[in-house]
């Protein structure tokens, strides 16, 4: 058989294929000449081909029919033979393949070789694919070339006991003793190897942390002379002696010295000199100085010393390689919570850091500058923050805005500041905002009573000719659809009023309704919005009806639905029509532990529910209901509905219509009626005079609403006499206590779901 070519020749050969197709044929025509070449026992040139094999598996083509050609090579006696076997062991073997097993003999024996070459060969296949098993069997031999006066082997054999440990974990107290004598070392290979190791032990296991904290005098005395000592040329890194050893020694301390005082004092020092002296013009100064303000944070360090972390990563900042402004940016992001002050300082560093091409660096910056938001300067933070939202890339628009609300919730300095800030947001990136923001700003809005007209004209002057921004849209119909009366009256104190007729009010709705770029959901808050305006205006309300009835037909269902509901109620429930569609209450999540419990809101003192106000004289029982119907839908409103204590003649009522559904006050389990509706049931659908059932209030026993604090309010259910399709509901209010209760506020809550009343008609009187 001819002789094989050599390694050269293949690489020169396969470096002239011009198609990856022809370099396939190269290659299958060279494997099937190895394998003819394994087949007939040939040692002449197994290595050679073994070699070949190796460079077509870098390559990355399949070469595991070498791996039993790499334990031959392994067992020969020629070290060329053994160098290209052990190379292909670890390259081509594992410890999930059980040939690896078969190698564990002949590591054996070649760690006990007389040649140091042979035994590095051993310990270095060892240490890098040594399965649990072989680990096991061969950390006896190990430990014996730790203690070797031949530092070419203890290096070797130190990196070796690390995998051992990795593998075995409790073999790590055999390396002990001998670990101990490493650190005694001369040779820089032999010491950094020794920190590699004992760095392992120590985060592996407390016990041995605790045993090597007594080394961080000798830890602390080898990093003082390598960054006292002279220039050596055999270490010297850009003027800097050793520094992969220096690293590892500060990474060592780092560990030694976490939640430890004394270890702590005693690194004080060294760290602050290797901070001061450390030359920051090259990157291997830089990785130093990374590596020394990691260990000072992490340390219980002083705090001079930590300020001193902190300016150094500061002047990173200022450093024009990326790279090392990330690093500076994370760790800063780690240290704020526990040093805000000192990295505040660098406030203006780091917005400036918003402004980089680099996406990585700006997403750092951005989180950073969120995490340093505090009462003192929240203005000029959201400031930097809202310019940065302008002018940065939509994946970072959505988390830009869920801080910016978070930060202005949490330390807005006035209502009118927190409305301004949300509405620039949803105006710069209102199509990232989180699904919460719109309802958040209702509220937020609603409870400000002083600023409705201000905002109303901030969102009327936002939306004119731009419907882009769909939840700004729709909290700007919300608001002109509360507030209409106000926009029109240009009673706006706040800020320059603006003259705008109904008619042009209801011109910006309607064409947020016909605009393309509205949503279905925007369309919905529209068309309510001009419904609660047919209360709030005079001069327009046959246009209105108008406008509703068109959507009668809509192809929308919601919108259909709501359409031929507001239709229902201009129809047949007009009277009702200022009672459901009136002004929303403050939003309010408040709990009554009494009856004049006083409620703390954004530092403001508010009153609860439970008021101690004079009552409300002269109310006749349905004149007027006092109750919101959210017709958005979706908010927990609690209306409020002013009624007479019962210390006194009953002189007030509240009527309240069930439109929406359910009248279970109680939270309590009502009986349900009978299953005889086919259709499906609608908000406002009508009320035929055909009761739906008959004898549902004779059959409901009387029940307790409220007992609590000497207030005790029951419900009694009655067939009105002179109509049955009437239930009565009467609630009667006790006061068991010796105090007088001079003021009584009752609120009720149509639920969403529940008693859907078509055909009967509900009516709750007080007395």
């Amino acid at each position: 058989m001819p002789a094989p070519i050599r390694l050269r020749e293949l690489i020169r050969t396969i470096r002239t294929a011009r198609t990856q197709a022809e370099e396939r044929e190269m290659i299958q025509k060279e494997c099937a000449a190895i394998r003819s070449s394994f087949r007939e026992e040939d040692n002449t040139y197994r290595c050679r081909n073994v070699a070949k094999l190796l460079y077509m598996h870098m390559l990355g083509y399949p070469a595991h029919f070498g791996q039993l050609e790499c334990l031959k090579l392994i067992a020969s006696q020629k070290f060329t033979d053994k160098r290209i076997g052990y190379l292909g062991a670890m390259l081509l073997l594992d410890e999930r393949q059980d040939v690896h097993l078969l190698m564990t003999n002949c590591i054996k024996n070649d760690l006990n070789h007389s040649t140091q070459y042979v035994q590095g060969l051993a310990l270095c296949t060892l240490g890098c694919m040594g399965s649990s098993e072989m680990c096991r069997d061969l950390a006896g031999e190990v430990e014996k070339l730790l203690k070797t006066s031949n530092s070419y082997l203890r290096k070797k054999a130190a990196l070796c006991a690390v995998h051992v440990i990795r593998k075995v974990p409790e073999l790590m107290e055999m390396f002990l003793p001998a670990t101990k004598n490493l650190l005694n070392e001369k040779n820089h290979g032999v010491l950094h190897t020794s920190v590699v190791l004992l760095t392992e032990m120590c985060e592996r296991s407390p016990d041995m942390l605790a045993h090597f904290r007594k080394l961080v005098p000798q830890l602390v005395r080898i990093l003082k002379n390598l960054i006292m000592s002279g220039y050596s040329p055999e270490h010297d890194v850009s003027g800097i002696s050793d520094p992969f050893l220096q690293v590892r020694i500060l990474r060592l301390l780092r560990i030694l010295g976490r939640n430890d005082d004394d270890s702590s004092e005693a690194m004080n020092d060294i760290l602050a000199q290797v901070a001061t002296n450390t030359e920051t013009s090259k990157n291997v100064g830089n990785a130093i100085l990374y590596e020394t303000v990691l260990t000072i944070m992490d340390i219980k360090s002083e705090s001079g010393l930590r300020v001193l972390a902190i300016n150094i990563l500061g002047r990173f900042l200022l450093n024009n390689d990326k790279n090392i402004r990330y690093v500076a940016l994370t760790s800063l992001l780690k240290t704020v919570q526990t040093d805000h002050n000192a990295v505040q300082r660098h406030r203006s560093t780091i917005v400036d850091c918003l402004k980089d091409l680099d996406v990585s660096i700006k997403r750092r910056a951005m989180e950073l500058s969120f995490a340093l938001v505090n009462g003192n300067n929240v203005r000029g933070m959201m400031k930097e923050l809202l310019y940065f939202l302008d002018s940065c890339e939509p994946e970072f628009k959505a988390d830009c805005a869920s801080g910016i609300f978070l930060a202005a919730e949490k330390y807005a300095p006035s209502k009118r500041w927190h409305i301004d800030t949300i509405m620039r947001v949803l105006t710069t990136a209102g199509s990232y905002v989180r699904d919460d923001a719109v309802p958040n700003l209702i509220q937020l809005i609603t409870n400000s009573v002083e600023m409705h007209a201000y905002t109303v004209q901030r969102l009327y002057k936002a939306i004119l000719g731009d419907y882009s921004q769909q939840p700004l849209v729709q909290v700007a119909s919300w608001c002109i659809g509360e507030y209409g009366d106000l926009l029109v009256s240009g009673q706006c104190e706040e800020e320059e009023p603006i003259q705008v007729t109904e008619d042009e009010v209801l011109d910006i709705l309607e064409s947020i309704l016909i605009s393309n770029m509205s949503a279905s959901v925007t369309r919905g808050y529209a068309l309510t919005a001009i419904m609660k305006l047919s209360t709030r205006f005079t001069c327009t309300v046959n246009r209105i009806k108008k406008v509703v009835s068109i959507y009668g037909s809509s192809i929308d269902v919601e919108l259909q639905q709501r359409a031929v509901e507001y239709n229902a109620l201009f129809k047949k429930y007009d009277h009702m029509r200022p009672a459901l569609l009136e002004r929303m209450p403050v939003m309010e999540k408040v709990t009554t532990n009494g009856p004049t419990e006083i409620v703390q809101t954004n530092g403001e003192t508010e009153p609860a529910v439970l008021e101690t106000k004079p009552p409300p004289s002269g109310l006749q029982p349905g004149s007027q209901a006092n109750d919101l119907l959210d017709l958005l839908g979706g908010s927990d409103i609690t209306p409020v509905i002013p009624t007479v204590p019962t210390s006194k003649p009953a002189s007030a009522g509240g009527e309240l219509l069930d439109l929406l559904g359910d009248l279970n006050l109680t939270g309590s389990p009502v009986p349900a009626p009978a299953p005889q509706i086919s259709q499906p049931p609608f908000l406002l659908d009508g009320l035929p005079s055909q009761p739906l059932f008959n004898d549902i209030a004779a059959g409901i026993p009387s029940i307790t609403a409220y007992n609590k604090n000497g207030l005790k309010i029951d419900f009694t259910f009655e067939r009105s006499n002179t109509n049955p399709s009437v239930t009565v509901i009467t609630i009667q209010a006790s006061n068991s206590t010796e105090l007088d209760m001079t003021d009584f506020v009752f609120q009720a809550a149509v639920p969403k779901a529940g008693i859907r009343e078509r055909d009967g008609l509900l009516k709750l009187e007080m007395c």
